[in-house]
């Protein structure tokens, strides 16, 4: 892509929620300088769009990004806030999901039963699905019998949980 001000490469690409649009520009690093992109508290689109810059670097609909005023925990890497994310309901990056994650499974419960898959299986992983409740359930068995001091029980699971793990033999899906 190229800088919607000089037409070198972009390496800059930013995009704000103006009276309620998305707007999109891209920039080179030395248009990114001169304009005070660097400073992400400093910089409006608003201002850049009165200073002459072309309507056709503004794109609609055009991805999220944090506008970094927003107030809470924040993603380490790219500043993305839990205000940001209950407002467009989206990330700004792959690691928002862990550094949310009690907030994005209170958003899951709210809009689900719970936050664990009960759909279907797909054909040909019915073994393994099953495999995998099974050792589900034997590992919660395993932890209550322990937590009962009820060891000849726990030995049991352990070996019955040891032998569901075993590496299934490989087949060909259907």
């Amino acid at each position: 892509m190229k800088c919607d001000f000089c037409d070198q490469k972009a390496t800059v690409f930013l995009t704000q929620l103006i009276e309620g649009q998305m707007k999109k520009v891209c920039l080179c690093e030395s248009c990114a300088k001169t304009k005070g992109v660097t400073d992400p508290t400093g910089f409006s689109l608003a201002d850049m769009l009165l200073s002459g810059m072309p309507t056709s670097a503004l794109v609609a609909n055009a991805p999220f990004v944090p506008t970094r005023s927003g107030g809470g925990k924040k993603c380490p890497n790219c500043g993305f806030s839990v205000d940001d994310l209950n407002r467009v309901r989206r990330f700004g990056c792959s690691e928002c999901v862990q550094a949310f994650r009690p907030e994005v499974e209170l958003i899951l419960r709210g809009m689900h039963q719970g936050v664990t898959h009960v759909g279907k299986v797909p054909p040909g992983f019915e073994e393994i699905h099953a495999r995998d409740e099974k050792l589900e359930e034997l590992r919660q068995q395993l932890e209550k019998a322990i937590a009962h001091e009820n060891y000849e029980q726990a030995a049991s699971l352990r070996d019955q949980i040891r032998q569901l793990e075993l590496p299934l033999p490989a087949t060909t899906l259907p």
